[in-house]
């Protein structure tokens, strides 16, 4: 029997809304393990990442099906070409996740670090910027949009700052280079975890407005971007 295409787009985007769940667990799991003062352990994490490959490959095959069989037009075909691209960067988030559990078992005096740097605040930021890449998505509301790319910039600049003080710490106490250089990889792993959302909500912007946008262009889109 045939299924309608609109209960095929609904399964499409129900299943877009399940991988990015499993993601801001994933998230959240990382961000907490890299604030805790114990050891991280990962087989949680590393089981919430199959979920993620999983659900990824079958919004793939969801889409082809569609494109084979329904030959979709205007709206529907721009959110299911919005839906690939996110399920993609939704993916990269859950293996950046794991990346930033794995690189922390690596970090001696870790506690001591993310105080001294204030990298809790930027942990904060990146569960948020997560959470509203997903809420943009289900809402499709473009306030939420432009959220996204003030806290973008916001983690930029927080975590450029701390990695040149951990540079200049690193410089004058050779004690702290092992853990120093590690922490840096994960902080460049939580800046690229927050270009991913990003990119989320320029593909929710296309599929609302059918315009391509870049988050370095979003002042010139008007309404978009509120006051910092």
């Amino acid at each position: 029997m045939t299924i309608p295409f609109e209960v095929e787009l609904e399964k499409l985007k129900n299943t877009i809304i399940k991988i990015a769940d499993l993601a801001e667990q994933q998230v959240t799991e990382a961000t907490a393990t890299l604030l805790a003062e114990s050891k991280p352990e990962n087989k949680v994490i590393k089981r919430t990442e199959d979920k993620i490959d999983k659900l990824d490959v079958k919004i793939d095959q969801i889409c082809q099906k569609i494109f084979a069989l329904k030959q979709p037009v205007a709206s529907d075909l721009r959110f299911i070409m919005s839906a690939m691209q996110i399920s993609n960067e939704i993916e990269r988030i859950g293996d950046l996740s794991m990346s930033v559990v794995k690189k922390t078992k690596k970090i001696n005096d870790k506690h001591d670090l993310i105080k001294r740097f204030g990298i809790d605040e930027v942990c904060k930021q990146i569960v948020a910027i997560n959470q509203k890449a997903n809420e943009c998505f289900i809402s499709r509301n473009e306030n939420t949009i432009g959220e996204i790319f003030i806290l973008n910039k916001s983690i930029k600049n927080k975590t450029s700052e701390a990695i040149h003080e951990i540079i200049a710490v690193m410089k004058t106490n050779s004690k702290t280079v092992v853990s120093g250089t590690h922490l840096i990889i994960v902080l460049k792993h939580l800046e690229r975890i927050s270009e991913h959302c990003t990119n989320i909500a320029e593909y929710v912007y296309f599929m609302i407005n059918a315009k391509i946008i870049k988050h370095d262009k979003l002042g010139d889109i008007e309404g978009l971007e509120g006051e910092e």
